[in-house]
């Protein structure tokens, strides 16, 4: 019997490596002022940047590796796992703070921003809990409770640190989720006027927050305080125009847009590339959540709950954290410090970010080969009829 033939999704693979191919050009270009003033070396953050690109297909090679179902086992230890590493990183000397947040766990020249870990492991909880309990939530509204009260307790930790942002990339990730799973809509009604009445008061109640979201309505009224980033944000889109200024011709990352390497790259990209630039970048990411879907609705269609909700979970993760960084530095959304997928400078969140590609491409060679094993046994059972 001939081995069944299985391919990577090349759909997945061009847009992976055309991101990673971008992040990587673009955090070169945006990050060299910077460093050399920093560091004295125009290149450190680019050759960091590279090891960490390594690292990162590494470890997507080797969850090419990992059936879906090792991930399915560690069932309710992916809670706790995420929730363990939430209040280690709070504790004292072990997690550390940069810029008045402690996101950050240190081991030698490794930092590790724990955020990015705990959306993996909510994904994965999430897609253990829907299939263990699938029916509960259709019917019964305890069935969105539970859940929703595990993830409320990873963001008052989160909350803790702080990280706003990653706490509304898991959220709104859980709750496309449980929509996909079939829980009612009008339970979603409740939970969401309830997560925007919290949203509110996390807002009212908090000096910096508040801050922030005056100088996102009007970043012009006070453009060298609570607007600066965001007015430089668009000054940079402003400059590139459609076609851009050209590769490295960026003004905006000298010094006067912070964070031009990280949080708002995108700003750097559109100043440089300009606007058809930024639509390739989002092209691009486009047709990654377009496959994402496709491989979650082809393991729903073989009846394979758990990589269905993975799937689904991760392309919605890259999703959102995608629209809100773009949103950021276009000023639709109040400033957020979430990175850009594959692209923004950061280690933590490429490593993961390429594992989530592993775990689409796992889920895929799946869905094919359990495909093909269809196809033989009807074929068998056909021949069997005929003799």
């Amino acid at each position: 019997m001939k081995k069944p033939r299985l391919k990577l999704d090349y759909i997945v693979l061009v847009a992976f490596v055309g991101l990673l191919t971008v992040g990587l050009v673009m955090v070169a270009s945006s990050s060299m002022a910077v460093a050399q003033y920093s560091y004295g070396n125009s290149f450190y953050f680019i050759i960091r940047q590279a090891i960490f690109a390594v690292i990162g297909v590494v470890a997507l090679l080797v969850c090419l590796t990992i059936p879906t179902q090792f991930w399915q086992n560690l069932n309710q230890k992916w809670l706790l796992i995420g929730l363990g590493l939430l209040v280690l990183v709070l504790v004292p000397g072990i997690g550390h703070v940069v810029n008045g947040s402690r996101r950050w766990i240190i081991f030698g020249p490794i930092a590790i921003q724990v955020s990015e870990l705990v959306k993996l492991c909510a994904v994965m909880y999430i897609s253990g809990y829907l299939c263990r309990h699938g029916e509960e939530v259709k019917e019964n509204l305890s069935g969105i409770v539970k859940p929703v009260f595990a993830l409320g307790l990873m963001a008052v930790l989160l909350l803790l640190e702080p990280d706003f942002g990653a706490t509304v990339v898991i959220f709104v990730t859980a709750l496309g989720m449980l929509f996909m799973a079939g829980a009612r809509l009008r339970w979603f009604y409740i939970f969401v006027i309830l997560a925007a009445v919290a949203a509110a008061a996390l807002v009212i109640f908090s000096p910096y927050r508040m801050a922030r979201f005056l100088g996102f309505l009007n970043p012009w009224s006070d453009q060298l305080g609570t607007g600066y980033q965001l007015s430089q944000s668009l000054i940079a889109f402003g400059r590139g125009g459609i076609f851009g200024v050209g590769l490295g011709n960026s003004v905006q990352k000298l010094f006067y847009l912070p964070e031009s390497y990280t949080d708002f790259v995108l700003a750097i990209i559109g100043e440089e590339l300009g606007v058809l630039g930024v639509c390739l970048v989002l092209f691009l990411f486009g047709l990654l959540v377009w496959r994402g879907l496709n491989i979650g609705k082809a393991a729903h269609q073989q009846q394979y709950l758990f990589d269905t909700f993975v799937a689904y979970g991760l392309t919605f993760w890259l999703a959102m954290q995608v629209l809100i960084n773009t949103g950021v530095n276009i000023g639709l959304l109040p400033t957020k410090g979430l990175t850009l997928p594959f692209i923004s400078y950061g280690g933590s969140s490429l490593v993961v970010d390429c594992v989530v590609i592993g775990i689409l491409l796992r889920i895929d060679l799946q869905n094919q080969l359990r495909s093909q094993e269809n196809v033989v046994d009807r074929v068998r059972s056909h021949l069997f009829k005929l003799t």
